[in-house]
């Protein structure tokens, strides 16, 4: 048959997505798999190593665009920096109350032993990637990372001349002696252990932080660029047609000389550490929390040492030195022969060569809620239900729904949840004009956003001076819900109209994250959104919501209740069918629930881009079971929750996976679309989405992941190149 757009027959279906048409026999399931059975789940942080593995195919990756696959090999780094900063302090905690734990084997330990033989691995195959594979392939393209003794001497005077000018003035040398004490070392900074030899007092040791506000690839000019003037650090190709660069730490040693006139250098090296990403906040209300954050975030924060990367050349001297000042062990200290800190190759992708990137695209705007003169976006609500499917369609819609609520004479009240916003937001600015214009405007900003608590909390003063009533949180949970209430006075009463999400209001993310957007009028939302603000401002103790499922009340329950009605629709008509699209899948009492309508015949497919802790295609368990995972240019953020319903189908959508952070410990919301965007989701974005032969990648039960062999007569299908395409097909 042809479904939009494509040829499909029952066969070129994966497994799980075939839907039973008999009437089948069930046998008794309730015992034969428990959330407490250790051989049916795969261990999470492995479940994570695979997903980085998935990153790196994609820097491996020929039919990728060449600096797309540079970005994504910096991606690749920079998880591996944030798994050292969250996981590993959380699993060392983990082996500590486990080894205290009674009648215990420690299996916690046994398998972080399993992870720490798997990251040189990781590392060896990132550094192979860099050298061996990208660098020949960037040279080929005119691109080159040069050693500084590889530079001209007219390329060397023009370095220096950089150095002098942007480099030299900002760096602070810091001695280590009797009388200096070790300084403190930055996380995640980059720093040169220099030993110098003075007449009087010996070798010394000292430390230069890299400015944090210089490239760490200086661009060079060859001769052609310096005779045409075009030596300027732009990221555009000199007259040459060439881009050169070189290492900031190579410029800053080659240039020590001037910073230490008159002494010998022995030795100088780059290092950069790694600390624990765990802030330690106190949850015990919103004076001390924003005070806490505040005095340990940012420049701050002072979590222990994690981990060490130097360059391989570095004498065990100044090793000594670093680890014992450090207090790392050996184990924590990684010796590479490229660069450290390899997350900053994104900086080549400024460069400005459009042939080596995807092909520029445009989100669309929501033309039905363009705002014109004639055109009253809550009148257009009101008629109809919209949905905005980004980086596809354009995130303006939001910014333009917030602005015209702030200008809007009928409208009394705004009320928002903030977890990520950008640093230039405009929904920020227009927050502050609607309480300009005499609205009522309440906003929680959730400080404790991992990584971005320096940030919200100069939100979260802004706002407060603009005279905004702010929240920081509900105390113990995060607020990790996205939701949006407008409330207007209409001829009929006050009329709540809800913007929802499963991704952040930030214009930045927007741009690479897929996520659902979802605006309604219907009252019953509309209600539950009062409800739900309610109890986050004060302490409302509502539980039940009319049509919301929300965290941590009754998301898990609920969620189970109608997995448990998908294996009763089953016994009786043999038609059970289950769709989740999310990011992780972690959660013990969901995955045996899944196992178990597996187990009962029903059909269930999972596409989860991240961690996965269910094991798929396991004889008598999970053989109705398909996972699949799709990595590619935009960053698969949705989650959606389908159930057949035996043909009274529900969807949800929302900012919730299935883990437990997420439904024990944050405020998170599901919500349901109506019937004609649930056809349009379930039939034209999620089926797609399954039918992907070029980004898809299939879950094997040991949680690694294969990725999709196409048969020869199979048109390629990137599903993400298929939206870009088809906006039109979800309006």
């Amino acid at each position: 048959m042809v479904k939009n757009g494509f040829i499909m027959n029952s066969d070129s279906l994966p497994p799980a997505a075939k839907k039973t048409t008999d009437v089948v026999d069930i046998p008794e399931y309730e015992d034969i798999v428990t959330s407490s059975d250790p051989d049916l789940y795969i261990d999470r942080d492995f479940s994570w190593l695979y997903f980085n593995d998935r990153v790196m195919e994609e820097a491996l990756d020929g039919n990728n665009p060449l600096l797309e696959r540079v970005r994504f090999l910096s991606i690749f780094a920079s998880n591996l920096d944030e798994y050292y900063m969250v996981r590993i302090p959380t699993v060392n905690k983990s082996i500590l109350e486990d080894s205290m734990s009674p009648g215990t084997e420690n299996h916690i330990y046994q398998e972080m032993q399993k992870i720490y033989a798997e990251l040189p691995v990781m590392l060896g195959g990132m550094e192979n990637c860099w050298s061996n594979i990208l660098m020949p392939e960037l040279k080929a393209q005119n691109i080159h990372i040069l050693e500084y003794s590889e530079l001209e001497d007219f390329q060397i005077e023009y370095v220096s001349k950089y150095f002098k000018k942007n480099i030299f003035p900002q760096l602070t040398p810091l001695a280590y002696d009797s009388s200096h004490p070790f300084p403190y070392i930055a996380n995640q900074s980059v720093n040169l252990a220099v030993i110098l030899s003075d007449t009087a007092y010996g070798r010394i040791f000292v430390r230069i932080k890299i400015p944090s506000n210089v490239r760490r690839l200086v661009q060079v000019p060859s001769k052609e660029d310096l005779k045409s003037g075009k030596v300027e650090d732009n990221m555009a190709a000199g007259k040459s047609g060439k881009f050169n660069f070189v290492w900031v730490d190579d410029v800053i040693i080659a240039n020590l000389d001037l910073v230490f006139p008159g002494q010998v250098i022995q030795e100088a090296h780059a290092f950069r550490i790694t600390r624990d990403g765990d802030l330690g906040l106190d949850d015990d209300g919103d004076f001390n929390l924003m005070k806490s954050i505040e005095k340990k975030s940012g420049a701050k924060y002072f979590g222990n040492p994690l981990r060490m990367e130097i360059n391989d050349g570095m004498s065990d001297y100044v090793l000594k030195i670093l680890m014992e000042n450090l207090k790392l062990r050996s184990t924590q200290v990684e010796a590479l022969a490229s660069p450290v800190g390899l997350s900053s190759i994104s900086e080549l992708c400024d460069i400005n060569r459009a042939d080596l990137k995807y092909e520029p695209f445009s989100p669309k705007k929501k033309e039905y809620l363009k705002i014109t003169k004639k055109n009253n976006i809550f009148s257009k609500i009101k008629a109809k239900d919209v949905l905005i499917y980004r980086p596809y369609d354009s995130f303006e819609t939001v910014v333009d729904f917030v602005q015209a609520a702030s200008v809007d004479p009928d409208v009394i009240a705004i009320k928002i949840t903030l977890y990520r916003v950008d640093k230039k937001s405009r929904i920020i600015q227009y927050l502050k004009d609607a309480a300009d214009n005499g609205k009522q405007v309440a906003v929680l900003i959730e400080l404790k956003a991992r990584f971005d608590e320096e940030n919200n909390v100069a939100k979260a003063k802004e706002l407060e001076h603009a005279n905004i009533h702010v929240v920081y949180g509900v105390p113990n949970l995060k607020t990790h819900a996205k939701v949006c209430m407008v409330l207007r006075k209409e001829e009929d009463g006050i009329t709540p109209y809800v913007h929802m999400s499963t991704g952040n209001y930030n214009a930045t993310t927007a741009r690479i994250y897929t996520d659902f957007e979802y605006f309604t009028a219907d009252p019953d939302i509309g209600q539950d959104a009062v409800d739900l603000f309610n109890s986050l401002t004060a302490y409302s103790r509502k539980l039940n919501y009319r049509k919301l499922l929300v965290a941590p009340n009754t998301m898990r329950a609920e969620l189970i209740s109608k997995i448990r009605r998908e294996v009763e629709n089953h016994k009786t008509n043999g038609n059970g069918y289950i769709l989740f699209k999310l990011n992780s899948l972690v959660d013990p009492e969901c995955i045996a629930e899944l196992y178990k309508a597996s187990v009962a015949g029903v059909k269930v497919d999972l596409q989860v881009r991240g961690i996965c802790c269910l094991r798929p295609q396991i004889p008598g368990y999970s053989d109705n079971i398909h996972v699949t995972s799709i990595v590619g240019r935009f960053l698969e953020h949705v989650r959606a929750y389908y159930f057949y319903n035996n043909g009274d189908e529900e969807l949800y959508l929302g900012s919730a996976d299935l883990m437990q952070r997420n439904l024990d410990r944050r405020v998170e919301i599901l919500f349901p679309v109506n019937a004609d965007y649930l056809r349009k989701i379930k039939d034209v974005i999620l089926e797609t989405h399954l039918k992907d032969n070029v980004k898809l990648r299939v879950g094997l039960p040991d949680g690694s992941f294969k990725k999709v062999i196409r048969p020869k007569k199979e048109s390629p299908l990137d599903s993400q190149i298929w939206m870009t395409e088809n906006q039109e097909q979800w309006d």
